[in-house]
């Protein structure tokens, strides 16, 4: 059976005739189920109940943390799906739990996994340019880590949106807010590899031809894609860090930060509404710490 909206329709009257939910909670489980559903469908994967497994959970709550949603939203989230699991089993529409070993999101603020310069430019060099997605690919991470994008802005990062000679990108994001963020020679010179070699011999298709990052068959890359190629490239260069796309935005702001940039103006460029957002990231690590206690206070010096 195929997770529909005529099957979430039904899952809602038995929230609120079998189990008699408030009008807000039946809301709110249906928001969850309901957001379940457009991921699988923007992602143009499968919605046989059957075919959705652990993966695909796993997979969706990496989307959702690509987006920025917090531990508390996705631990209610899951507390959703949970839920509608227990009612398909109990209704004999499917005998398999996904979501079983999936555990909530620890609660809190925490700092954000970050990659080392050096495991980034481990994972750029490991990638085969004889292979059709090896430039394109590149160039991703290249962007993703230089310029510190959401996913969703580097699906949707358009040709006219670069300005080469200024080395500017024009980034939408969150709300359609518009920013301009500095791109390195060295990046640009490695996605327009990309874009004047590799792309051109792309069949593209007519709504993607200002589109930078396409798939194989002319249409944009899906987050997903980008998550598993991101993913893909950490196995295989042994970092075995919990790594999504995300993961090179945090390891941008880190890096600046820790080489002394302006805090205004890393909020700036990751496009924050407020600056306590990017204050996460001021951490710095404790070889840092020790390596400035040994230079400047007088008891650490000639120890």
């Amino acid at each position: 059976m195929n997770l529909t909206r005529k099957l979430i329709s039904h899952y809602t009257d038995y929230l609120k005739l079998e189990l008699s939910l408030s009008d807000n909670s039946v809301e709110a489980y249906m928001h969850d189920v309901d957001l379940f559903l457009q991921y699988l469908e923007a992602e143009h994967l499968s919605v046989d109940i059957n075919d959705i497994n652990l993966q695909t959970i796993e997979n969706f709550f990496a989307y959702l943390f690509d987006l920025n949603i917090g531990a508390t939203s996705q631990a209610r989230i899951l507390s959703g799906l949970k839920s509608f699991y227990r009612y398909l089993i109990s209704e004999g529409i499917t005998e398999i739990d996904p979501t079983i070993l999936i555990s909530s999101p620890t609660l809190g603020r925490h700092l954000p996994e970050v990659l080392s310069y050096e495991e980034i430019q481990k994972m750029i060099d490991s990638i085969d340019l004889s292979q059709p997605n090896g430039h394109r690919n590149k160039a991703m991470i290249e962007v993703l880590y230089g310029c510190g994008l959401r996913v969703s802005e580097l699906t949707n990062l358009q040709i006219s949106d670069i300005f080469k000679d200024d080395g500017f990108l024009r980034i939408i994001g969150k709300g359609n807010k518009e920013r301009l963020v500095p791109i390195g020679d060295n990046s640009l010179r490695i996605l327009f590899q990309y874009i004047d070699g590799a792309r051109v011999h792309v069949n593209v298709k007519p709504k993607f031809t200002d589109t930078v990052f396409l798939n194989s068959r002319g249409t944009s890359l899906t987050r997903q894609m980008v998550f598993l190629i991101v993913k893909d490239l950490a196995e295989q260069n042994g970092i075995k860090k919990s790594i999504s796309p995300h993961t090179f935005r945090h390891s941008f702001a880190t890096h600046l930060l820790e080489g002394g940039a302006n805090l205004l103006a890393v909020q700036m460029m990751l496009g924050h509404a407020s600056v306590s957002t990017t204050e996460i990231y001021t951490h710095i690590s404790d070889d840092i710490l020790r390596d400035t206690m040994i230079s400047y206070h007088p008891r650490f010096k000639n120890q």
